[in-house]
């Protein structure tokens, strides 16, 4: 009998089945970013200078927060006041100052916490943010100063009351004291400022520096800002002596140290640059120029800086070193060097101070006529186009690796 010829129906039809087109899978789709996560991001943009990248991270973070019906009504705090701050790095103070204003009413009184978004900050802020300034900056500073007020008495309290055998929390709190009585002082020096410039012509204004300046002494002793605040006060008081001792104690809390060492309490660059104006005022010129060489060191395109140190240079030739023909040439040469610097960044910074500029082409103009014109080769020379080189004449000590020291450190 002959073979029958096998089926290949059921093969055919697993073969089917297995060739056929899977059926598709749902992915689960990724939740969406939380607020806070939206505002980590965005605040890590912020810090590396990224604030065109952060600002609509931090807004889709408010929208989320205003759209959800279970969050507290301060939750908006947060999303505010970063808004606030990347719109300040955008340069965009009056936007900042509403965002601000906004925190404000969410938090009139300071009483939420700083890690909810509350806190002194925004009233400091708001100070200098007002569009009248004056009385309204005062008022402003005021509110800000009696929060930090109130939480440096609740802190000082947990100290004295809550003994602790936590060494690692005995330090934080303590840390948190500390930072709260500089921002205190520092306020108040900030107010201290505005009746010596805006107020200056208050029947008060003078007795309202005092009291301001002894708070602010009484609260951080042995931080620089108020010292260098009521040498200021003094300078303006025609008490010049008195100024240069606040001053001196007041370099001396932290020329020894190293920028960015722990517990390191040299004051921000601004400050340091009215500091050297001011020591050039009282004629502490060996000392103004030793602060700007550092200042120029951390940042060398500061227009403000090399002008203030050439300026410098060219005063300490004219009074110090004006019977010495030898060092009084080398001081005007080095002088001459820093204005001129001054004045390539102040264009290619498109720098605006009208003043700064015209003060810095009449010393140049004035230097030249005296130390006649400087050639290009002089100019490579002295380490300031091309590669830096030692420069003994300017204070400052330039290597071809990109350091630069100075002399005597």
């Amino acid at each position: 009998m002959a073979k029958t010829k096998p089926s290949h129906r059921a093969s055919s039809k697993s073969s089917t089945l297995l060739h056929a087109p899977k059926p598709p899978r749902h992915r689960k789709s990724k939740p969406p970013p939380s607020p806070s996560t939206l505002i980590a991001e965005a605040s890590t943009l912020l810090v590396s200078s990224s604030p065109s990248e952060a600002l609509p991270l931090a807004l889709r973070a408010e929208s989320l927060i205003r759209s959800s019906n279970s969050a507290a009504k301060h939750a908006l705090l947060p999303a505010l006041n970063l808004l606030a701050q990347i719109h300040l790095d955008l340069g965009d103070g009056d936007v900042a100052r509403d965002y601000f204003l906004k925190a404000v009413e969410l938090d009139p009184e300071g009483e939420i916490a700083e890690g909810e978004g509350g806190g002194a900050e925004k009233f400091l802020w708001l100070s200098q943010l007002s569009e009248e300034g004056g009385r309204e900056s005062v008022e402003w500073f005021e509110r800000g100063c009696e929060v930090l007020r109130k939480h440096i008495n609740i802190l000082e309290k947990d100290i004295l009351e809550s003994p602790s055998t936590d060494e690692e929390r005995d330090t934080q709190v303590d840390a948190d004291l500390q930072e709260k009585k500089r921002k205190l002082a520092e306020a108040l020096c900030g107010v201290v400022e505005i009746y010596m410039t805006d107020l200056s012509l208050e029947p008060d204004a003078e007795e309202q520096c005092e009291r301001l300046i002894a708070e602010a002494l009484i609260v951080a002793p042995n931080s620089p800002e108020p010292l260098q605040t009521l040498a200021s006060v003094r300078i303006s008081q025609l008490k010049t002596e008195e100024a240069r001792a606040a001053l001196s104690k007041s370099l001396s809390l932290w020329k020894d140290d190293n920028l960015g060492d722990e517990g390191s309490l040299t004051p921000d660059f601004p400050t340091r640059i009215s500091l050297a104006r001011l020591l050039m005022e009282v004629s502490m010129l060996d000392e103004a120029l030793m602060v700007l060489e550092r200042l120029v060191r951390e940042d060398d395109q500061s227009v403000e800086a090399w002008y203030l140190g050439g300026w410098c240079l060219y005063l300490s030739a004219e009074t110090t070193l004006k019977e010495n023909v030898e060092e009084r040439s080398s001081s005007l040469r080095s002088g001459r060097r820093w204005l001129k610097e001054s004045l390539r960044l102040y264009k290619v910074l498109e720098y605006e101070d009208d003043r700064l500029q015209d003060h810095a082409a009449e010393l140049v103009t004035d230097l030249d006529q005296e130390l006649g014109q400087e050639d290009d080769d002089e100019s490579q020379e002295d380490g300031l186009e091309g590669e830096w080189e030692d420069d003994e004449e300017s204070g400052i000590e330039h290597r071809d690796d990109g350091d630069q020291e100075m002399e005597g450190t």
